[in-house]
């Protein structure tokens, strides 16, 4: 029988590009039944433009960006998150994350004029997990991946972005956090992996907690 979590309610998955953090939101969500919240990435009609020219479209994709995760989070705080099980994919500080590495210094001016009072109105979740992984591991999986907008992606955009990623969750204690480091789970074709993790997930979390699995783990 599957183990079931009776809290938290409302959990927000994070992680780097190439994490598995959408595929790992999707399995948790189906593990505990709740809804899903998926990060509206491929909507995003810069983000295609952004990946072949950093610099100039930083901006816009931004806050194409910015607007969408608030309005989704908005959404939410019309809801009982009392009474209802939510698995995100993403958790709203990520913006920032990203702003931080791929704006201008005048551009984060402005950015930061908006975000802080949007972030406001923003429901913070029961329990953040942060999937980590080295930047080698990232770049094989969005290697293998194989998505057409993410050819593009270069190297160093995934070290920069994996050292801002590090440096956001190291400093952060809004909420209680779960950082596991994943190089060596493969929670999609090993069960063992997901449900160790799991039994991770449903142990308290009192303001930050790291898991890194023992090696017999990482190498079944």
């Amino acid at each position: 029988m599957s183990p079931e979590i009776s809290e938290p309610n409302y959990i927000a998955v994070e992680g780097v590009i190439g994490v598995g953090k959408t595929t790992f939101a999707r399995m948790l969500a189906e593990r505990i039944d709740a809804e899903l919240i998926n990060e509206e990435v491929l909507e995003n009609p810069f983000l295609t433009d952004f990946y072949k020219n950093r610099k100039r479209y930083a901006l816009s994709c931004q806050l194409y960006f910015l607007i969408s995760r608030f309005k989704q989070q908005q959404q939410l705080i019309e809801r009982d998150l009392f009474a209802e099980r939510i698995v995100s994919d993403y958790l709203f500080i990520k913006d920032s994350i990203f702003a931080s590495v791929n704006l201008s210094q005048r551009e984060l001016v402005l950015y930061n004029k908006i975000a802080p009072i949007l972030a406001r109105d923003v429901p913070r979740p029961d329990l953040v997990i942060y999937l980590q992984a080295t930047t080698r591991v990232l770049l094989d999986r969005i290697l293998q991946r194989n998505l057409p907008f993410e050819k593009s992606i270069d190297n160093n955009y995934i070290e920069m972005l994996n050292n801002a990623y590090d440096y956001c969750f190291f400093h952060y204690t809004d909420t209680p956090l779960l950082v596991v480091k994943t190089d060596g789970i493969d929670f999609v074709h090993n069960p063992e992996h997901f449900d160790d993790l799991i039994e991770q997930i449903r142990k308290p979390v009192s303001g930050k907690k790291y898991y890194v699995p023992a090696g017999d783990l990482a190498t079944r």
